[in-house]
This record gives structure tokens, C-alpha cells and sequence, in this order.
């Protein structure tokens, strides 16, 4: 009788929360659209800001420093060194336990394709070349760029740029894995996307492979992270307060939100906890928060990677990040994960397995 009594316990709180993510879903998501009727200017702006946007993803060379130092030691043990790395040797994995005669990946959210380029130069190098990847997106000026660029660097065969919205993307046919760089925090129907994804994986053995931001919406900092970065604002001379995107000095740290015009981490608070509801983890590696403002585009490169003052400020935000976030005061903010759609084993750092990282509104 106890054992029923217990095991009912666990059914009812398990529906409880259950119902409760479900009501806080519907509710954000009810809220994101009334705030997002605007959604054509959204879109509009998108496409405005990344039309002739060619370096998407160069950053300044502090958070170069700053990821040789510390973020190789903390991803190498689980066997990659760099994102163009990891997203190679998980598909080289997918390639080894699924048979086929041709292999199909889609990243979505492309861009300008540079790094799907990159993978498969690196995977044609490696022996494997009867692949095509899909590039997804939005911004046809950008697709247009990463044909240009698999024509330049002889790998043409390989991608297939193709243009739509993720938001409301009906796949139509399977793929043997899906890649999501640096795209997920622009998506406002998460729901929908996670849903398409996980119907169009072709295998048990498919994967979903994604380098993305979980932290809050806008890439604000939450109250607990931003008294911290409050607290070493104010000990920083006026050098370092110079806010190379904005054009302006900031004396006071500002917690912008950045998804007020267009989609740049618009629901990217809910990346993770609904990645946990629909998916397995094979492997989560999480990391940064705090240190992120001061390597970022927008003060990095306030920092002199050649100055030993400019490095050892930034080794020290570092260490107060890491401690901040092995005490459990805050979350992190990136990640590396690749997940797929069967109970399979998680590997992932101690303590910070996927439902531990999730930060709660």
C-alpha cells in the first residue's frame, strides 16, 4: 500500500510539473506573440542587420585569449577543441553508426553558410564526401554569399543553400543529423522548430548538434549575474566602458535586451528547458556567464590581448565566473550539446548536467 501510495505521489507531481512548464510555455509564448505582432518588421529587421553582415561571427581577440585559456581545457576531455571541430566529429559519429549510400544534413539558420563550408572542407579531408548540407535560412543575401563561398572552395556538391523560415519550417523529408550553430536564439516558435526537428531525424542514430546561448531572453544578464558584473563595472577605469557597437561610453553597465527589434536571443532563456522536454542528451558541455559582456563585440576589444594588465583582469573575471557558478549562484549562459531522440547516456560536467543549468525564470 505504502509503495502504491508513493509511486501515485510521484505520478501526480510529475503531471504537477508537468502542467506547470506547460502553463508557463503557453503563457510566454501568448505574451511573445502580443509582443511580436509586429512580426514582419521583425523579420524585416533580421534580414536588415545580417544583409551585409560577412563576418557573422568574429569576435574580438580577447575571447580568442580567453578560449584558448579556458574554455579548450574545459570542452577537450569531451573530445573537440573548437566549434568547427566538435560539429565535425559529431557527424563523422553519425556517419559511422547509420548506413547510407548518401548522407543528408541541414543546418538551420545558416547565415552565410561559412561554417557549414568549413565542415565540409574537413570532412571531404577525412575521406567523407557523399554528404549534402542543407543551409537554412531566412536571408537570401546571405545564402547567396555561402554559394558563392562552397564555389570558391570546391565543395559545391556538398551544399545546397535553401530558403525559409525556421519558425514555421514543415520538413519534407529526413535528415541523418540537424546542426544548429548560433541560430537557436533567434527562433520565437521554439516549440514548432524542436517538434520539426525531432520528426525530420531520420534514426534512433540521428542527432541534433548544436553550439547555441541558453542564458536570458536578449542576452541580459539575470538579477544574480548582474549584481556581480554591476560590482566589477564600477572598478573599471573609463577605457574599458566603451561600447563598440553602440558607439558609446557606458559608466553604468547596461543590461540591454537585445531582442526589442528584430529576434537576437528572443526566447533563448527557453532553448534548454524545452530541449530537455522533447529530447536526450548524449552529450552537454555548458560554460560562461558573467565573463561573456567583456569578450563579447560589444567592450572586448576594450581589451589588449598583448597587454599582460588587459589579460590577467579577464583571467580574473574568469575565475570569479567559475566559482560563482560551481557554488550553484548562477547558471551558464553557452553550450555544447548533442542530442537525439532515444534514452541514451548523458556525458556532461559534474554537477552541470542539463536540468541542473536550467535557470528558472
Amino acid at each position: 500500500m505504502l509503495n502504491s501510495f508513493r509511486k501515485l505521489t510521484r505520478s501526480f507531481l510529475a503531471a504537477t510539473n508537468t502542467l506547470a512548464a506547460a502553463r508557463s510555455a503557453r503563457d510566454y509564448v501568448k505574451k511573445a506573440a502580443n509582443r511580436s505582432k509586429d512580426y514582419d518588421s521583425r523579420v524585416k529587421s533580421e534580414i536588415a542587420t545580417f544583409a551585409n553582415d560577412h563576418s557573422v561571427h568574429d569576435l574580438p581577440g580577447i575571447f580568442h585569449y580567453w578560449s584558448n585559456k579556458f574554455l579548450v581545457p574545459k570542452i577537450q576531455p569531451f573530445g573537440f577543441i573548437h566549434p568547427d571541430d566538435f560539429f565535425v566529429k559529431q557527424l563523422v559519429n553519425v556517419i559511422n553508426r547509420i548506413p547510407a549510400s548518401t548522407y543528408r544534413f541541414i543546418s538551420v539558420g545558416a547565415g552565410n553558410c561559412d561554417a557549414e563550408v568549413r565542415i565540409a572542407q574537413n570532412l571531404c579531408a577525412l575521406g567523407y564526401e557523399n554528404f549534402v548540407i542543407e543551409c537554412f535560412d531566412l536571408n537570401e543575401k546571405m545564402l547567396q554569399r555561402g554559394l558563392l563561398l562552397a564555389q570558391i572552395n570546391g565543395c559545391s556538391s556538398q551544399i545546397l543553400p535553401v530558403k525559409g523560415d525556421f519558425n514555421h519550417w514543415n520538413p519534407r523529408k529526413t535528415y541523418h543529423a540537424v546542426i544548429a550553430n548560433q541560430s537557436l536564439h533567434h527562433v520565437l516558435n521554439l516549440e514548432k522548430l524542436f517538434d520539426s526537428i525531432y520528426s525530420s531525424i531520420a534514426s534512433t542514430s540521428g542527432a541534433l548538434i548544436i553550439s547555441d546561448m541558453i542564458g536570458r531572453n536578449g542576452h541580459q544578464r539575470w538579477p544574480e549575474a548582474l549584481s556581480i558584473v554591476e560590482e566589477i563595472w564600477k572598478t573599471l577605469p573609463e577605457r574599458y566602458k566603451f561600447n563598440h557597437q553602440l558607439k558609446r561610453v557606458e559608466n553604468s553597465f547596461v543590461n540591454w535586451d537585445c531582442s526589442t527589434d528584430g529576434f537576437e536571443g528572443i526566447r533563448a532563456q527557453d532553448i534548454l528547458p524545452l530541449l530537455v522536454q522533447r529530447f536526450h542528451f548524449e552529450l552537454f558541455v555548458p560554460f560562461a556567464n558573467i565573463i561573456s559582456p567583456f569578450i563579447d563585440r560589444s567592450f572586448g576589444h576594450n581589451f589588449n590581448v598583448n597587454d599582460e594588465t588587459d589579460r590577467l583582469l579577464i583571467d580574473s573575471i574568469h575565475a570569479r565566473d567559475e566559482e560563482e557558478m560551481i557554488r550553484g549562484n548562477i547558471k551558464p549562459t553557452q553550450m555544447f550539446a548533442v542530442l537525439c531522440t532515444c534514452a541514451c547516456e548523458t556525458k556532461h560536467p559534474k554537477d552541470f548536467s542539463p536540468v541542473q543549468s536550467i535557470r528558472h525564470p
